[in-house]
Formats: structure tokens, sequence, C-alpha cells
């Protein structure tokens, strides 16, 4: 009686926000969480999942690892693994893998992209294989295409943009039920060397759109980096660090809601020397 109590307040509580709002498409990675997720422009690792296209700029390997917690949930949490090869010739070349929920619910993909970097501008690419899993109903996968670009319109100022699930998805036939289709778009500028600020806005083709802003300084001879970010659509405010030590990148983020209570992430990035794959 318990478990089914449980069960149906998780459908409540959380499967159908879920669904409905695009969990399975929030952006990775602590930088991007500290900066509101105001990401479409960030050409990093993490631009794996936030935007494809920015894994052009990468000129050495890279490897990452994930973790969010949600309002001290342990159903909320997610945990991801990514890594990026770029090539002289034929792009950067990256796979990604992810995990939200418990054994009630729980969502899963793996994910390919390829970027390619010319001149000024750069173009991605992703596949991903999603599996939705409920514990009791079964589980479902879906197959999803996205495409991104960005560019640097003018010096130290920085445009992206990112489409998700082109194809528009299906989980099942009933109520026609699809992974979410969302399109993002910002900028970027970087009034000088130290500080970057960044703005976008994202909209899910079936709910309002959010606008996005955040702003990254780099505090201590480059090694340390603060950030904070807002987003309108849920009304979290952001704030976040990170740290450089050779080929490691540390970064923390946390959030809170006016409801919800608060959030953290954290990441671990690690750059490889080519010769080292």
């Amino acid at each position: 009686m318990v478990k089914l109590l449980r069960r149906s307040l998780y459908f409540i509580l959380f499967l159908l926000p879920c669904l409905l709002q695009a969990q399975v498409v929030a952006p990775t990675g602590a930088r991007a969480a500290a900066l509101g997720n105001a990401s479409v422009t960030l050409p990093d690792l993490w631009a794996l999942n936030n935007n494809i296209a920015g894994i052009a700029s990468l000129e050495q390997p890279q490897l990452g690892a994930y973790a969010e917690s949600r309002f001290g949930v342990r159903a909320f949490t997610t945990v991801a693994f990514q890594g990026v090869y770029p090539t002289t010739k034929y792009g950067s070349y990256g796979i990604s893998l992810s995990r939200f929920g418990d054994e009630l619910y729980n969502q899963q993909h793996i994910g390919f992209g390829w970027a390619h970097k010319l001149g000024q501008f750069s173009l991605g690419a992703k596949a991903e294989v999603w599996q939705v899993a409920v514990e009791g109903y079964g589980s479902r996968k879906a197959l999803t295409f996205s495409v991104g670009g960005q560019a640097e319109i003018i010096p130290d100022l920085y445009f992206g943009a990112y489409a998700y699930n082109l194809n528009q998805a299906k989980l099942a036939q009933f109520e026609d039920e699809r992974l979410p289709t969302i399109m993002k778009a910002g900028i970027a500028y970087r009034p000088y060397k130290k500080l970057l600020l960044a703005i976008e806005t994202e909209k899910h083709i079936d709910f309002d759109a959010d606008f996005k802003a955040g702003i990254e300084y780099q505090a201590i001879l480059q090694k340390l980096i603060l950030r904070t970010g807002f987003s309108s659509l849920t009304n979290k405010a952001t704030f976040g660090a990170g740290f450089l030590a050779r080929q490691f990148a540390v970064d923390y983020a946390f959030g809170s809601t006016t409801l919800l209570g608060f959030s953290h992430h954290l990441s671990v990035g690690y750059t490889l020397r080519k010769g080292a794959l």
C-alpha cells in the first residue's frame, strides 16, 4: 500500500512535469547551471549536450563527469559522463551518457555528436537514443536528432543557436506522447578578458519562452572563476564557482527556487594529450 501510494505521488509530482517540461534536455555541467543555463554560446566540453557546435572549438581530447541533486531528493538525481575527441581535418567527435531518476521512474540516454569549425563559424549535429522507464509500466525508447551553430560575430561578441529533437521523436501512441522539441538562441559578450556576459532565450514548442542570463568573472590569476545567473520561467537564481588546476577543471553550482528549495551541481573535466589516447 505504501509503495502504491509512493508511486502515485511520483506520477503526480514528478513524472508528468518531467515529461511535459523538457526534463530530458536539461543542460549539463555545473558551469552552465551556475550561469542560469545560459549555455548555448559556450564552447566547452559540456557543449556536447548544451549546443553540439561548441565542441568544434576544443583542441585537446577531454573527459567529464557531472552530478546534479535537486531539492535533496534522491529520485531527482542526474549523473552524466561524456568525452570529446577533436581531429585536425575531420572535426570533433563526442559521446555522452546520462541517467536520471530511481527504480520507480528513470530516463537514460546515449548520444553521438560531431561538429566542425570553419573560420568564425562552428556547426554540429547529434543523435541520441533515450529510454524512459516506469516501474510496473515498462519502458519506451526514442531516437532524437539535433543541430547547432555558433559564431563570433565581431571580436568578443558570440552567437549560438541550438535545435533539439527536430524529428519530434514519439515515446508512445497514447496522447501522442513525444519528447520535447526545443529551440534556443543567445549571445555572449566579453567586454574584457576576465568577464563574460551571456543571455539566452529558450522555447519549448508547447510552453512559454524562458529568458536566461549569466555572468562569469575570472577572479584570481584566471584559476578561480565566479558565476551567477537567473532563469525567468522558473524564477531560479543560481551561483557557482570553478577552479582550474593544470589538466583538471572543477565546477560547482547551486540554485534556489521560491517554492522547491535548492539544487546542487558538480562537474569535473580532464584534458588529455592527444597522444594519450
